[in-house]
């Protein structure tokens, strides 16, 4: 069985210090051999301090580029195919180099602090697959079907990459806990199971034209099923009333499809790029919770059911330039969103069938029309200093049908400054202001019920799209032998931020904030043991500490955002042991999220807060790479601990206050990759 390690006594290559060329990190492929890497996602996730950042799903459109890599130079196309499965279908082979870089340095508005640039050959025609099955040791389904398989070739001027892939999930956790009154004293003891199951099977294709002359063209296609369902089971003993069971069951089915591409070529002084996305999604989920007594006493429960149907149409075109040292681009967008949804709401009654309540607010439609332009501007400004400008901004038009119909026009500036520095050798700062306007879930804006919780949102016709001003400073040192490391300073300030808020009529529902800030820190490294004689061996670090402030909607005092991980520890060891294809590891992650604030509650959901978990490797089991991992060997558990009232939180005793602490239990974990 043929080595992926080095032969001979000397030690195997090390990811760092990397060649610097022309102010760029650059990695060859023998930086990576001690990994076996099978592609450019394998290699990415071993340059030391580099960390991929996915593209913001906050952000409306196309719109400039958010994602911190690069193929070719360019960014990737396909809006339905996460950044890690794409570069998952890279094959190593086909990988020449790596380039670190700033963003600020590129002619590509939007992208700032360090970003990867791939660079890849067209290679013959190969394929590559992973298998990822995973099983709980508690409560849970196993998983069997989750990975991918993908083939990659050329035909003529044409590449072409074929997918096959399952985002397949199986979460679990159950066991007893308590619901107290007020005063602390048990009211009811429950225990139960909940289980959750999703498969999203998807087939993806992707062809890239080259030519004629310096032409490029993109075209890429996908088509994903959507297959959800989950139970909780229940038995609840209260102290002054009849046991009873409560079965809540969810169901989901429906898919989505993507068409998308852009075509690139030379005209006059530079080059256009012309950009299409037609995006579709059909859902179609139920919720049921159902109320069986141990007198044999009538059954009572809901349902909740709704069918969404939400699209995209996107055009957008870039014009591209050079004069002298500058870069210039202009470029329009036009998005067209759309939304319909038909909810329903039932109660069972004394025969068990579910029989129809009135429920006109949760059924209508959302429209949005909107308009986009930029100017960008780029040039050095002395042989460290590099700035990017982009100005623009955007107009939109906002139509909702159903129970309160409302159309309503905005306009919205928007842009970006960015600023890189070499500071000194080894040591790079880059400084990013940015005006940018969020996206709006069209869902928000219709009414919604949730059994498993009792409570509902009610619909508001009167949402606007959330701005904010984005600060980001970094500074990414080179530690030579031991490293590099990399800190990121940030601070938000949101206008018109979407919570839950108290609307007219005395019910709650999605709205805006005038205002939240948010600032904090993220800190990540990597750390060789090399130069402590551990050669083969580093430590990642990621460390990121967060503070909010906003007022309460219905007290107004200040607090912090809900679900908000505001300190985070990750800490991740690995050894590819020298002359060998072995390797071992671990991780740790402590994670603190804050608490979340209905108006008629409050309360701290999360599991953990630690996880940990080891894992062994071996990169040539008969050519493959096998790695098992046994995560949360620490116990973490899912915990929820909410506070309800009888009626609004500021003004009304506690209801009853709902105490869990229940097993999740040890998960395995498998993952066989491999190439063909």
């Amino acid at each position: 069985m043929p080595s992926s390690a080095p032969s001979g006594d000397a030690p195997p290559p090390q990811a760092a210090p990397p060649a610097t060329v022309t102010g760029r990190q650059v990695y060859t492929p023998d930086d990576f051999a001690r990994f076996s890497p099978k592609n450019a996602l394998d290699m990415l996730t071993n340059i030391p301090g580099f960390t991929i950042r996915s593209g913001d799903d906050g952000r409306r459109g196309l719109g400039q580029a958010t994602e911190n890599v690069l193929v070719n130079g360019a960014r990737l196309a396909s809006k339905s195919d996460g950044l890690t499965e794409q570069l998952a279908r890279i094959p190593a082979g086909d990988v020449i180099r790596i380039e670190i870089v700033d963003g600020a340095t590129l002619n590509i508005p939007g992208l700032s602090g360090q970003v990867a640039n791939i660079v890849a050959k067209t290679g013959a025609l190969s394929g590559q697959f992973t298998y990822r099955p995973e099983f709980r040791a508690h409560y849970s389904h196993p998983q069997f079907l989750g990975g991918e398989v993908s083939l990659k070739g050329t035909t003529g001027p044409v590449e072409y990459t074929l997918a096959l892939s399952n985002d397949s999930n199986r979460g679990a956790f159950g066991g007893p806990y308590n619901i107290l009154d007020g005063n602390g004293a048990i009211i009811e003891q429950r225990k139960g199971r909940l289980w959750s199951d999703s498969d999203n099977p998807k087939v993806s294709a992707g062809f890239k034209l080259d030519g004629p002359g310096s032409s490029v063209g993109n075209l890429n296609l996908s088509y994903r099923r959507i297959f959800g369902d989950y139970e909780e089971d229940e038995t609840r003993v209260p102290v002054s009333a009849v046991t009873r069971q409560r079965i809540l069951r969810g169901h989901e089915r429906g898919y989505d499809y993507e068409i998308g591409g852009d075509y690139e070529f030379a005209l006059g002084p530079g080059r256009l790029k012309l950009i299409g996305l037609d995006r579709y999604s059909r859902d179609r989920f139920s919720e049921s919770a159902i109320f069986n007594f141990a007198d044999n006493s009538d059954s009572v429960g809901g349902k909740y059911a709704q069918d969404v149907g939400s699209g995209e149409v996107i055009g957008r075109g870039e014009y591209s330039w050079k004069a002298g040292k500058a870069d210039w681009q202009i470029a329009f967008e036009a998005a067209f969103n759309r939304l319909d949804k038909v909810a329903n709401l039932f109660d069972l009654d004394p025969s068990g069938t579910f029989v129809d309540v009135p429920f006109p607010e949760g059924t209508g439609g959302v429209r949005e029309d909107r308009y986009e332009g930029f100017v960008s501007y780029g040039r050095p400004l002395s042989p460290k200093l590099t700035m990017q400008l982009s100005l623009g901004g955007e107009y939109s038009q906002i139509s909702q049908t159903g129970a309160n119909a409302l159309s309503r026009t905005f306009f919205r500036p928007k842009g970006t400054l960015n600023l890189a520095w070499a500071a000194a050798k080894g040591l790079d700062v880059s400084l990013k202001v940015e005006r940018a306007v969020g996206q709006l879930d069209f869902n928000d804006f219709l009414a919604r019920v949730f059994l498993d919780q009792g409570n509902q949102n009610a619909d508001n016709a009167q949402l606007v799209p959330p701005q904010s001003w984005n600060i980001d400073l970094e500074a990414k040192k080179d530690l030579g032998a031991w490293g590099t490391t990399d800190l990121r300073l940030f601070e938000r300030t949101t206008q018109d931020y979407i919570d839950i808020v108290p609307l007219p009529g005395g019910v709650e529902g999605r709205g805006n904030i005038s205002r939240v800030e948010r600032h904090g820190f993220e800190w990540t490294s990597t750390i060789k043991l090399e130069p402590l004689g551990i050669p083969g061996a580093k430590i990642d670090t990621d460390v990121v500490l967060q503070r909010s402030r906003l007022k309460d909607p219905l007290t107004g005092i200040p607090r912090e955002l809900s679900y908000l991980g505001n300190r985070l520890v990750d800490i991740a060891f690995r050894h590819d042991i020298p002359h060998s294809d072995w390797a071992y590891g671990g991780d740790f992650e402590y994670l603190h999220v804050t608490d979340y604030y209905r108006l008629g509650e409050f309360g701290h959901d999360f599991e953990g807060p630690i996880f940990a978990g080891v894992f062994v490797e071996n990169k040539d089991v008969f050519g493959l790479t096998v790695n098992f991992k046994v995560v949360n060997v620490t116990n973490g558990r899912h915990y929820l601990r909410r506070t309800v009232y009888e009626d609004f939180r500021n003004n009304s005793p506690i209801a009853f206050v709902e105490d869990r602490d229940q097993l999740i239990g040890p998960i395995f974990r498998l993952t066989v990759k491999g190439s063909f």
